[in-house]
């Protein structure tokens, strides 16, 4: 699958105010498993998995492959950001574009970490691919994630039904 074929990786860690985005490690296997189980993570992703499965198939290294972010915050992972190209299934509006997407333990809610970690993955993306087109899917049910849509200057582009719930896309506009 073509995530970001066309940019070095990794990247040197980005660092912001307060996090890092950098490759992840095999120090961030736990929190990876933490991620896949917890159940308020996936309130809107259909259900979490069992930590067994989970423990069974995470690598060593976790999810490590282009537009995959660990963010880590005073030195411990406490989420993650992806960014995948859409692939010809996707939605027509999705299709071939860059989907932001992202996941946050929830000791870390409530903070701004997902607004800021995002914000920096895509001010890398524009200066890695400048002019590439991101978009953004959520349920439109789930509030905090249509605030950082918005946040992020995410515009909506259409509203469909999938897994017996109202989802939403938006696009960011191209720098």
């Amino acid at each position: 699958m073509d995530h970001l074929s066309h940019v070095t990786w990794p990247p040197a860690p980005i660092r912001t105010e307060r996090l890092v985005l950098r490759a992840p490690e095999a120090r961030d296997r736990p929190a990876f498993i933490e991620l896949g189980a917890s159940p308020e993570v996936h309130t809107y992703l259909g259900g979490p998995r069992s930590r067994e499965e989970l423990e069974r198939e995470t690598p060593e290294i976790p999810e490590q492959w282009p537009g995959g972010f660990v963010v880590e915050l005073d030195g411990a992972m406490i989420g993650q950001i992806f960014l995948r190209r859409g692939t010809a299934d996707s939605r027509p509006a999705a299709a071939g574009k860059l989907d932001l997407g992202y996941l946050f333990l929830p000791r870390a809610w409530g903070s701004g970490y997902a607004t800021e970690a995002c914000a920096a993955a895509l001010d890398w993306l524009t200066a890695a691919l400048p002019g590439e087109p991101v978009v953004l899917t959520t349920q439109s049910a789930n509030t905090a994630s249509m605030r950082l849509a918005a946040k992020l200057g995410f515009a909506e582009v259409e509203r469909f039904v999938a897994w017996d719930a109202e989802q939403w896309l938006g696009q960011r506009p191209a720098a």
